[in-house]
């Protein structure tokens, strides 16, 4: 005990405190010790670093600096405890002092009385008084020296450390908060863009009026005429502002400086609305006084008014404001209308109004025409999209690297903290309990207080019951107008991310494991293989290989070759935490964690396995095949290192919120462990969860693929206009020319002989001793949407991506007739019956096309049995 009050007295009397990199283990302690694993070991329990995170980021941190600004008034009454009792000794020491002299100004007692017992007595009395006074003394200067004095230093550089640690983070949530406010603006503009050039587009293709046709345009539009006398006269114009005259040179210097000067904002006007790059009047006074040597508020007026007189300035309702725009052509100088020209007249004056922002000698465009120009502004705003996005990507990184940082830091203190305030206990009672025994009983309830602090105790209270959630990073994704996911490869949905690699897993996720399983054999030992994945790697270094390949893109081994091992496996967990959902989507958690609540007597592990089948067969297929993927890596590596439990049941901790998430993390799932569970079954029954979940998907997806799922609402409009196109075209084929309805019967090329299937028709009328057995193919349905989900066709079976799904159903004596989408998205060929015949888009429909059942010989069928088939085209739409 005095050897750590020592080093508490060395280290505040020195006045050192923690910085924010240092956090080191202790001198004595080296790295990698068995007393340094001990150290390690001690602490387990989540971290500040994994237990503040929000998806606005400053609700969790606001918990936790709201906890830590009470330490610091804790601080506060402990100091204030030590002081005043130190005050309290030292008054008492000084009555007692003032004991002994006020007792030897009474004359003629003790003095006279040298050798009696009595006087010895009360010379012991006496002595007694004194030494307590002086020990008094002794105990509230220690209490001074000891504890007042370091602490109080300790606790300012403490509230210190606390407040700029608070501060930074707080301008770097309003950065990111700014940036992500600006980025929804651009995203509305650019939309907005789009949306304006795809109209003004379609506008100009449906049209049907001949250009002939047009309304004639009023051909009494203002003109603006430019004559180079004018200008020449123009040119050498003098403006009297004030009391001085300014050439236009001049004029041109003051008002670019008076714009890049004078703050600009909003200005709501009622009725009129906002006004946009205004500047308040008391501002352009301020600027005229400081800038032009204005002397008087009065003379400032004046020349405020000779510029809106010359108009270089424009009154807003009751403001005055400086020009609206302030792009290019605001900023070069503009002759002024004379008042001879017409500005008396309010027509006159309401034109040159609306024709003040076009200047055609400024027109960087002057041939372009209305779509071209929206079409320029829609890829200027896009640019402008992408880059703000790429801003508040980097700022959410570095966001997130302080945070990370800063938690970090911010645990360090807060432990030192509780340290500090058992160390300031055990000094405060040592200082009196040394000095006097008779307040031992004292001392001792003082050391059973002092030894009821437990530090990581009090820690571990915090976080279990202020934690705000795990690490789970929101990625603000580029959302492009046409749903293209080729520019970012992070934050981007699964099944996206898959459609666009054209692979049934993503490319990153099969680069990754396939890196890690070539460079397995390059460490050393199985220990060292199996660390990676637990390896503490700084956030920094995985950011920066983020970067690196986040650009949509393949990339290769050599990217991934300038790190280190441990770091590619973080960026694998980091890609799987940057996903909109979990692997094992979130809307399954409440059944996940049905499913391990339920605990029976009769409960086996071969029926617990059962039921995640049928749970996880729910997923996407692109879900489950990432999901196989990596179950496959983590058990191959389990299985050639031969990992013992303790590291099974760690890695299934550190991938639980890889896999499996809840929507919304709070306090009673951050305690929850179902995910864990999940992934130690998944590693233990792994070829019969996935074996079973493969033969479902083939069993359900070889038939009809959409009789259980509905068709999903397209929001590609990439090929709208052509479908459009194709939609016209098909109703001016369907309706024929205007007349009296003709009979259903076939047209002069229709042949009966080969004709597929009975008397239905695209609405069959029911036969009472007629049945049909024919399946309802799915409807609507596009193979390159589907990617893993084989759809079959008229030849029995398909492959996507390798994988086989079987035949599709045949019934004797009739074809399958294989109904395709519509709207030919995504390349497909749309199909067509026309006249009774299968006619493929883009084709005559003088070509008919002969089933293969039709074709084999003894096959035809009487014509007096066949009945007549009315086929409704359908529409592009």
């Amino acid at each position: 005990m005095a050897r750590e009050r020592d080093c508490w007295l060395q280290v505040i009397s020195k006045g050192s405190c923690h910085t924010i990199r240092d956090l080191q283990p202790t001198a004595d302690v080296k790295v990698g010790s068995k007393a340094h694993l001990l150290q390690v070991c001690a602490v387990a329990m989540p971290g500040f670093a994994d237990s503040f995170w929000t998806p606005d980021y400053a609700a969790g941190l606001g918990v936790l600096f709201s906890k830590l600004q009470q330490g610091v008034q804790e601080n506060r009454q402990i100091l204030t405890i030590a002081r005043m009792r130190a005050e309290a000794e030292e008054v008492y020491g000084q009555r007692l002092g003032d004991i002994a002299p006020a007792a030897d100004k009474i004359n003629g007692g003790f003095s006279r009385d040298d050798g009696a017992s009595v006087r010895k007595a009360y010379d012991g009395v006496r002595t007694e008084m004194e030494d307590a006074s002086r020990n008094h003394r002794k105990i509230a200067q220690n209490i001074r020296d000891l504890v007042v004095n370091p602490f109080a230093r300790w606790c300012d550089a403490h509230e210190s450390r606390i407040q700029d640690s608070q501060d930074e983070l707080q301008a770097r949530i309003k950065a990111h908060d700014r940036q992500a406010e600006i980025v929804k603006k651009l995203r509305s503009a650019y939309f907005n863009k789009c949306r304006l050039a795809e109209d003004i587009e379609e506008e100009n293709k449906l049209a049907f009026q001949d250009p002939e046709m047009s309304p004639k345009v009023n051909k009494n539009i203002p003109e603006i005429k430019v004559s180079p006398q004018k200008e020449e006269q123009e040119e050498d114009e003098v403006y009297e502002i004030g009391d001085e005259t300014y050439q236009p040179e001049q004029v041109k210097k003051i008002l670019s400086h008076m714009m890049n000067t004078i703050k600009m904002g909003e200005t709501k006007v009622p009725i009129l609305g906002t006004y946009q790059n205004t500047s308040c009047g008391s501002d352009i006074v301020e600027y005229l006084q400081r800038h032009m040597g204005t002397t008087s508020v009065s003379y400032s007026e004046r020349i405020g008014q000779d510029l809106v007189s010359n108009g270089f300035l424009r009154l807003v309702g009751n403001m005055s404001g400086l020009p609206e725009k302030k792009g290019p052509a605001a900023r070069t100088f503009s002759i002024p209308v004379s008042p001879e020209s017409g500005s008396e007249s309010p027509v006159v004056g309401a034109v040159s109004e609306y024709l003040a922002g076009w200047n055609v000698l400024n027109n960087q465009h002057p041939n372009e025409t209305q779509p071209e120009r929206l079409r320029r502004e829609a890829r200027e705003t896009d640019e402008k999209y992408k880059a703000g996005v790429k801003k508040l990507d980097e700022l959410r990184c570095d966001l997130e690297e302080a945070i990370f940082l800063h938690l970090k830091f911010l645990e360090r203190c807060e432990l030192d903290r509780l340290k500090a305030i058992k160390t300031v206990v055990l000094d405060f009672s040592g200082t009196i309990g040394n000095v006097i025994p008779s307040l031992q009983s004292t001392v001792d309830n003082m050391v059973l207080y002092q030894e009821t602090i437990q530090p990581g105790g009090d820690l571990r209270y915090l976080l279990e019951n202020y934690r705000t959630g795990r690490f789970a990073p929101k990625v603000v994704t580029y959302e492009n107008y046409y749903n293209k996911v080729d520019e970012q490869t992070f934050g981007v949905d699964l099944e996206a991310r898959a459609r666009a690699d054209k692979k049934r897993v993503p490319i990153i996720v099969t680069t990754l494991l396939t890196y890690l399983d070539h460079h397995y054999p390059d460490l050393e030992g199985d220990e060292a293989r199996r660390g990676i994945w637990l390896a503490d790697v700084q956030l920094p270094q995985v950011h920066k290989l983020r970067a690196k390949i986040n650009n949509g893109k393949p990339f290769s081994a050599d990217v991934l070759a300038e790190f280190d091992i441990p770091t590619v496996a973080h960026l694998l967990k980091l890609y799987l935490l940057e996903l909109p959902d979990s692997l094992v989507s979130s809307h399954v958690y409440e059944i996940i964690r049905t499913i391990y609540n339920t605990t029976t007597a009769d409960s086996t592990d071969e029926a617990r396995v059962a039921v995640l089948q049928q749970t996880l067969s729910q997923l996407r297929l692109t879900n489950i095949a990432t999901l196989d993927a990596c179950m496959n890596h983590f058990t191959r590596l389990i299985d050639l290192t031969s990992a013992d439990e303790d590291y099974i049941q760690n890695l299934a901790t550190t991938l639980a919120p890889c896999i499996l998430r809840p929507r919304v993390d709070t306090s009673l799932t951050m305690e929850e462990k179902h995910a864990c569970r999940l992934i130690r079954d998944l590693f233990a029954h792994k070829d019969a969860i996935f074996g079973e979940l493969k033969r479902m998907s083939t069993l359900s997806h070889s038939g009809s693929v959409s009789n259980n799922r509905p068709r999903a609402i397209s929001t590609d409009e990439s090929n709208r206009r052509a479908h459009m196109e194709e939609r016209q075209r098909a109703l001016l084929e369907k309706a024929g020319p205007r007349g009296r309805d003709k009979s259903p019967a076939p047209g002069p090329r229709h042949r009966r002989d080969r004709s597929t299937g009975g008397p239905e028709t695209r609405f069959p009328i029911a036969s009472p001793t007629a049945s049909s057995d024919r399946q309802r193919s799915s409807l609507g349905l596009n193979p390159m949407k589907r990617q893993s989900l084989e759809v079959p066709d008229g030849s029995g079976s398909s492959e996507v991506n390798g994988g086989t799904n079987g035949d599709s159903p045949k019934q004797d004596g009739e074809s399958i007739v294989s109904k395709r989408d519509s709207l030919g998205r995504a390349g497909a060929t749309g199909t067509r019956f026309v006249g009774g015949r299968r006619v493929t888009q883009g084709s005559t429909p003088s070509t008919p096309k002969v089933s293969a059942v039709d074709a084999r010989p003894g096959n035809e069928t009487p014509t007096q049995d066949r009945g007549v088939t009315l086929v409704d085209a359908p529409m592009m739409d």
